[in-house]
């Protein structure tokens, strides 16, 4: 046994009060008169007995009780088989991502059965102990306002990985920091043996999983359309993977998709365990303005990720702009209102159209100014599409090559003029497989005649291959540049360089340039745990930067952002947690509508249990234990057992309580004086 306060010994001196007290009795004695003397020793002799065991009881009463007060300020307790040295800093991390509003055992949220046993850690450590809570700041904090913390902390959909948070932690972690407790569910996809390596080795880490009842969970994997076009007024394909991350089969789930406020499909699912299926429904958009879209499935008991929310928009026109001597696909674009075509001259060209434009198309212009080739390029540096169509006379190649060297393409080589003119090939019968003519040949006929073409310049294959000569020679090609791409055509348009224009071949390539210039920035669906979100602004968006908030009924965010052209960069403000659908707004009016949802891999329930981190750990760490607390003990009580020791002073108060009783009955009891015998005459 060992004491906590061994000082306080000095006060079992204050034992000799109450034997000073039996030794020196002040009571006055009392005269008592008797008619006859002869029984005088007897009776005297049982009095005397009696009252001298009673003051002995009495006089170990009050022995005792002073012996276990002072024992209880001494704090005994008996040492823990595992003393170690630990700081007066106490770090706790507390899982406050969504999965852990699974139930657990007793049909409470496993988050609940964390808070409860994080909030009882206190009773481990010395009432100097402070408290580091995350999430939270770096303040420490003393009991009362570390258990008022640990009650407040709630699901958050900004919670990362698991993992790297321990290795940021650890890193900004004080030196003389304590004991680190680790209260969550951890999930297989979010903890690993690699977070284990970001812990310190120097310091004590105790696991204590949160398990949770085996359940199934079918949540939205993802949505997409068939159409990479969204078209007002037409019937559209929506296909919804859901997949079940729980380790149940769920039979026959009902869901439903909604769009705006109206039902759009109903159907039922169902997804064996740890499996996808992919559905899909028809639905349509009215009007042009966006749509807040939601796909609701009806699961429990795990419903945190039952709804999805996303947004679906009509497509924008997509600007072409022609920068050539004359116009020459004004019909070609003109006749499809999903472009928007304009032209400019090349000798005069209007750079705020090139600005504006998602598809620039350079058609063989006979000169390029030094400012035409910067427009062009901070238009692809921005993200544009920029075609480039040479010509012909050798007298532009100069500047061409100047253009092709801003815009970083690989060397590119000018062929010679034949003097008996350009010698035509042809064209190679381009392949399915090319993602560039995905969905736009139906079949290829072995037998179709191709254009032909007579190249002027050639490159290093060092971009992407559309089409291809006989000879194997590139005959367009693309090349990522900046934030846009670059499409090169080998040879002219015009005759007698090229049949190209004449073709079937020559719409579908050009409409297929045009759909791939299509910018979209931003995006259905954003995760609240994603650092930044883009927003493509309206062109007429120009006035100076203000405030943006992002509003949600009550709700109103100031998010930090940053203004490029007509992108803005929100970062995601760190009170936003739960999902739904956010309104941006700029001095009150609305510029757009962003659906945030949790990281569906907080939907994976799969986690490590008490014996599989066990496993995980290995002997090698043996700084890191498992706290199982399954059963009643919780894990202050493990750790007090372990590390601490086993209090005594529970018991001090008991034998201090049972002293005063004792004392209390020896004081009140009397015994009944003997009969005295007649005396006869």
């Amino acid at each position: 046994m060992v004491f906590t306060y061994p000082w306080f010994l000095w006060g079992l001196l204050a034992v000799a009060i109450p034997i000073a007290i039996h030794l020196f009795e002040l009571r006055r004695p009392q005269r008592v008169l008797f008619s006859n003397v002869e029984f005088i020793r007897e009776v005297k002799l049982v009095t005397a007995r009696q009252r001298k065991l009673k003051h002995l009881l009495v006089l170990a009463a009050r022995i005792g009780l002073v012996v276990f007060l002072v024992l209880l300020f001494a704090q005994p307790f008996i040492p823990a088989p595992e003393q170690v040295a630990t700081g007066n800093v106490v770090q706790v991390v507390l899982d406050d991502s969504p999965s852990m509003r699974q139930l657990g055992d007793n049909d409470q949220p496993v988050l609940e059965q964390a808070i409860d046993q994080a909030a009882d850690l206190p009773l481990a450590f010395p009432a100097s102990a402070r408290f580091n809570l995350a999430p939270g700041g770096p303040d420490l904090l003393g009991v009362a306002a570390f258990r008022s913390a640990v009650e407040q902390v709630q699901v958050s959909g900004q919670t990362g990985e698991l993992g790297k948070a321990l290795g940021q932690r650890q890193q900004g972690r004080a030196a003389g920091a304590g004991p680190l407790f680790i209260f969550s569910d951890f999930q297989k996809n979010d903890f690993s043996a690699r977070s284990l390596q970001a812990l310190d080795s120097s310091q004590q880490v105790f696991l204590v999983p949160a398990a949770a009842k085996p359940s199934a969970n079918v949540f939205v994997d993802s949505v997409w359309l068939d159409d990479g076009f969204v078209r007002s007024g037409v019937d559209l394909t929506l296909r919804i993977r859901l997949k079940n991350g729980g380790q149940l089969p769920a039979d026959n789930s009902p869901a439903k998709l909604f769009v705006g406020a109206r039902q759009a499909a109903a159907f039922q699912v169902t997804v064996p365990a740890q499996q996808t299926i992919t559905t899909q429904v028809r639905m349509r958009l009215d009007g042009a303005q966006v749509q807040p879209c939601r796909v609701v499935v009806d699961d429990f008991p795990v419903d945190f990720d039952n709804t999805y929310y996303f947004t679906l928009q009509p497509a924008a026109q997509i600007r072409v702009v022609e920068a050539a001597a004359s116009e020459q696909l004004g019909r070609l674009y003109g006749n499809e209102p999903l472009f928007s075509y304009q032209f400019t001259n090349s000798q005069t060209a209007d750079y705020r159209k090139l600005a504006e434009g998602s598809l620039l198309l350079l058609r063989e212009a006979p000169a390029l100014s030094a400012g035409l080739r910067e427009n062009l390029r901070r238009a692809v540096q921005q993200g544009a599409t920029l075609v480039v169509v040479p010509p012909a006379a050798p007298s532009s190649r100069e500047a061409y090559g100047q253009l092709f060297r801003e815009l970083g393409l690989g060397p590119v080589q000018w062929q010679p003029v034949a003097s008996a003119g350009p010698v035509l090939q042809e064209v190679a019968l381009p392949s399915n497989r090319n993602p560039f003519f995905r969905d736009v040949l139906a079949g290829v006929n072995p037998q179709a005649a191709m254009p032909k073409a007579a190249p002027v310049l050639r490159w290093a294959r060092t971009g992407t291959e559309v089409l291809r000569m006989r000879d194997g020679e590139s005959y367009l090609a693309g090349f990522p540049s900046g934030a846009g791409m670059v499409y090169v055509f080998s040879a002219p348009f015009s005759a007698p360089y090229s049949d190209f224009a004449q073709h079937p071949l020559f719409v579908p390539v050009l409409y297929k340039l045009a759909m791939q210039s299509y910018r979209q920035e931003q995006q259905p669906a954003y995760r609240l745990n994603q650092a930044v979100v883009n927003v493509q602004l309206p062109a007429r968006e120009t006035g100076p930067e203000t405030v943006y908030r992002l509003v949600q009924d009550s709700l109103s965010f100031i998010p930090v952002h940053r203004r490029q052209g007509n992108t803005l960069r929100l970062e995601v403000p760190p009170g936003l947690r739960q999902p739904g659908f956010y309104e941006l707004q700029q001095a009150g009016k609305p510029v757009a509508t962003l659906a945030f949802n949790f990281d569906k891999r907080e939907s994976e329930l799969a986690s490590y249990s008490a014996a599989e981190l066990r496993g995980l750990i290995g002997p090698n760490r043996p700084n890191v234990q498992v706290y199982e607390t399954s059963g009643s003990q919780t894990a202050a009580a493990q750790y007090k057992a372990t590390r601490v020791g086993t209090p005594l002073w529970q018991y001090c108060i008991w034998g201090a309580l049972v002293c005063l009783l004792l004392e209390a009955l020896l004081l009140r009891w009397q015994r009944r004086p003997a009969p005295v015998p007649a005396i006869t005459a």
